[in-house]
């Protein structure tokens, strides 16, 4: 085998390693049904049980891939010792650092785009808005790029950004693809408008 297909081999097998684990969030969360309380994207999102839960759910799925990454991880092992060696090296390497990456929070890493704290935050000011005026008499919280805030006197709420939640992409693929994976569903902020929101991602 030439030096050249090895390296092709190699990042072939990365490439793979890198796509399957987050298959759960990359994929799974943007068909039809898991969307229908969600505006289209990359528009604000009112606060609701629904937004509570998908923020559970994206968070259920991120720990879902440490299951997921045993499938290329094992691909990898078993390529190296009865396969393509560097096919498997690319796998293992890349699947190795997935979980480092994963696992580095329990030893004060960042946190995940999703949290427990973070819905809970959400739903409170939810609550807050329906028993009380919160900003204003029709208090209307809505999540958008870089917080939270009023959609009706448009007050800062919280200054919270928006991992991605889920939801379809339209017209940008590859490169909305592409930006989503680099991000591992972490926010993207951009400049806010001169309204003081930016709906950009």
């Amino acid at each position: 085998m030439s030096f050249i297909a090895s390296i092709g081999y190699f990042f072939f097998g990365v490439a793979i390693a890198v796509l399957v684990p987050r298959f759960p969030f990359l994929l799974m969360t943007r068909t039809k049904g898991f969307n229908t309380h969600f505006p289209p994207h990359p528009e604000a999102v009112s606060l609701s049980p629904y937004l509570t839960q998908r923020i559970l759910h994206m968070r259920m799925f991120y720990w879902l891939s440490l299951v997921v990454v045993l499938l290329p991880l094992g691909l990898g092992i078993a390529s190296i010792r009865w396969g393509n060696a560097a096919f498997g090296f690319g796998l293992w390497v890349s699947s190795g650092w997935f979980v480092l990456n994963r696992l580095q929070y329990f030893v004060g890493g960042q946190p995940p785009p999703w949290t427990k704290e973070m819905a809970v935050e959400l739903q409170i000011l939810a609550d807050e808005a329906e028993r009380s005026s919160l900003c204003c008499n029709w208090a209307s919280p809505h999540w958008g790029v870089t917080g939270i805030y009023c959609a009706n006197c448009n007050k800062l709420l919280s200054n919270m950004p928006r991992p991605d939640l889920g939801r379809k992409r339209h017209g940008r693929w590859p490169m909305g693809f592409l930006r989503l994976l680099l991000s591992d569903g972490y926010p993207m902020l951009t400049f806010a408008s001169q309204d003081g929101h930016s709906e950009e991602e």
